[in-house]
C-alpha cells in the first residue's frame, strides 16, 4: 500500500456499471455509493454540479475494502440510480429523498428512469447470484456494506456534528436478526473498537447515526436469513474532507488494513456459528 498514489484512489472507469471480484473466502465487501458516473442523458438533466454530487456519495470507499478477495464496487452513481434504495424510491425524484437537494432541471423522462431502474434490477441479481455461489461453497457468509457520511453538514467552517450523536463508525443492524448473528456482530465491533487511528481508539456504536435499514442488507437478510449476515459501517468522512473531497492517504491506508483485520476474525466467528 505504500506509495499508492492520490489519483489510484478514484474508479478507474465510468463505463461500466460495477466491477466484481471473487475469490476464496466467506467474507465480502461492498461500497455500492462509491461511484461517481453518470450517463449522458442523466448528467445532461441534473441540476448538481460534480461537486454537490460528490458531497453526497460515498468516494474512496472503494479503496477501504480493496483488500478483500471478495468485492462489489459500484461505479453508477446514486444520484442516477440509489442501489441501496428499494426499486420504488431508488431514483431520487423528490428533495427529499435527497437531502433537500433538487437534484433535476426537469421531471426526468419515463423512459430514462426505466433505463436507470433496469440497473437496479441487474444488480440485484447479480449480487443474489454471487451470495448464492459463496453460500454453496462456504455454508454462510458476511456481507461488509461499507459507507461513509458527512459530519459538517453546515459548512466547511461550522462545528461538525456533535460526538454523540456521530461515531467514528457507526454499525447499523436494524434488518438483522440481531440475536441469531450476535457471535458475528459482536466479534466485528469489538475488533473494530479496539483499533487506533492518529493514536486514539475509535468511536464504534450500534444503529447511533444510522441503523442499517438500506435495501441492500434488507435484501441479503430476506434471501439469505439463516446463511448471510449483512452488517452496514458506516464511516464518518474524517479520513476526507468532506467539502472539497480530499483525502487523508494515511488515514484511508489505516482504514483500509483495519477492514482487512477483520477477514480472519469474521471467518472464525462465522465457523462457530450455528
Amino acid at each position: 500500500m505504500q506509495g499508492e498514489p492520490t489519483e489510484l484512489l478514484r474508479s478507474p472507469t465510468d463505463a461500466a456499471w460495477w466491477t466484481v471480484h471473487r475469490g476464496d473466502g466467506p467474507i465480502v465487501g461492498t461500497a455500492i455509493h462509491n461511484g461517481h458516473a453518470m450517463r449522458s442523458d442523466t448528467r445532461a438533466l441534473t441540476a448538481l454540479t460534480d461537486e454537490e454530487r460528490l458531497r453526497e456519495e460515498d468516494p474512496f470507499t472503494e479503496f477501504i475494502i480493496r483488500d478483500l478477495s471478495n468485492r462489489i464496487v459500484a461505479h453508477t452513481s446514486r444520484f442516477e440510480v440509489d442501489l441501496n434504495r428499494a426499486r420504488t424510491g431508488a431514483i431520487y425524484l423528490q428533495p427529499a429523498q435527497a437531502w433537500g437537494l433538487s437534484v433535476w432541471r426537469d421531471h426526468p423522462p419515463a423512459g430514462m428512469i426505466e433505463t436507470s431502474l433496469a440497473v437496479h434490477d441487474e444488480y440485484y441479481a447479480m449480487l443474489h447470484s454471487m451470495l448464492a455461489a459463496i453460500e454453496r461453497r462456504h455454508r454462510r457468509f458476511v456481507v461488509l456494506d461499507v459507507h461513509s457520511y458527512n459530519h459538517r453538514r453546515q459548512g466547511p467552517e461550522a462545528a461538525p456534528a456533535a460526538a454523540d450523536e456521530a461515531p467514528d463508525i457507526n454499525i447499523g443492524t436494524a434488518s438483522m436478526d440481531r440475536l441469531r448473528w450476535a457471535g458475528v456482530v459482536d466479534t466485528a465491533m469489538s475488533a473494530l473498537g479496539s483499533a487506533h487511528i492518529d493514536g486514539r481508539p475509535l468511536d464504534v456504536r450500534e444503529n447511533v447515526a444510522f441503523q442499517g435499514r438500506g435495501e441492500q442488507t434488507r435484501f441479503i437478510h430476506e434471501h439469505f436469513p439463516e446463511t448471510g449476515c449483512a452488517i452496514a459501517i458506516e464511516f464518518k468522512k474524517t479520513f476526507m474532507d468532506e467539502w472539497t473531497g480530499k483525502p487523508d492517504i494515511e488515514a484511508l491506508r489505516a482504514l483500509r488494513a483495519l477492514v482487512s483485520s477483520l477477514v480472519p476474525v469474521l471467518t472464525e466467528a462465522l465457523a462457530r456459528q450455528r
